[in-house]
């Protein structure tokens, strides 16, 4: 079995186990995601759904944050962690839609690339939940199982990750894949004790195997 047919295997078993491959962030439009996933990084997703809660009782519309000052801002989104910086990044992002976009994220990955706070794995995330359009999620869950089940070789880099599970992932999967690859290293294939034994993929796992 070649490593893309066996990446098709693992992705048929994980559609089985895992049926609904969905975002974990709560959001009713892009914008919002955009801000969920600034406030994401080394923060747990249950804690930034908390803090949005909050954040769009206060500041219901991208030209409501973009009004707030990124001090106002912080005092809500502190509880996540290196809030000064994560609210720096949500007042000029928000600006930025509200001058130029309308209020709209663009459904264009380099310009949503651009924006401040924007890296290739939150682009990639808006451009697959929010707009169905190929796209490959390179969380430290993608990163960590991906070489663990043997489909990319000792790669960490997150940009190097994306682009050898791109020869391997179709397209139109990527997104879903990864969203499955979270809720199977939550449930399952956890970093400090993976339950190999009852693991639904042991069979096609280059570390089982």
């Amino acid at each position: 079995m070649t490593k893309k047919q066996r990446t098709q295997a693992i992705i048929q078993r994980l559609k089985e186990v895992y049926p609904l491959a969905e975002c974990t962030l709560d959001y009713e439009s892009a914008w919002q995601l955009l801000v969920g996933v600034r406030l994401a990084a080394q923060c747990t997703d249950a804690r930034v759904n908390v803090v949005l809660e909050q954040l769009f009782a206060k500041y219901p519309t991208v030209q409501a944050l973009a009004d707030a000052t990124p001090e106002q801002i912080e005092q809500i989104v502190k509880p996540c962690g290196l809030g000064k910086s994560k609210a720096k990044d949500i007042h000029a992002c928000m600006n930025i839609l509200h001058h130029q976009y309308n209020d709209m994220v663009p459904d264009d990955f380099d310009k949503v690339l651009a924006l401040p706070g924007v890296g290739r794995k939150s682009a990639n995330l808006i451009m697959g939940d929010v707009f169905g359009k190929p796209a490959i999620v390179t969380d430290t869950h993608c990163i960590r199982l991906t070489n663990r089940m043997g489909l990319v070789d000792g790669i960490k880099d997150p940009y190097k990750v994306e682009m050898a599970l791109w020869k391997i992932v179709p397209p139109e999967e990527g997104s879903d894949f990864c969203h499955r690859l979270v809720l199977h290293g939550r449930a399952v294939c956890d970093a400090r004790k993976p339950d190999c034994e009852h693991c639904p993929i042991a069979d096609l796992c280059k570390k089982v195997l």
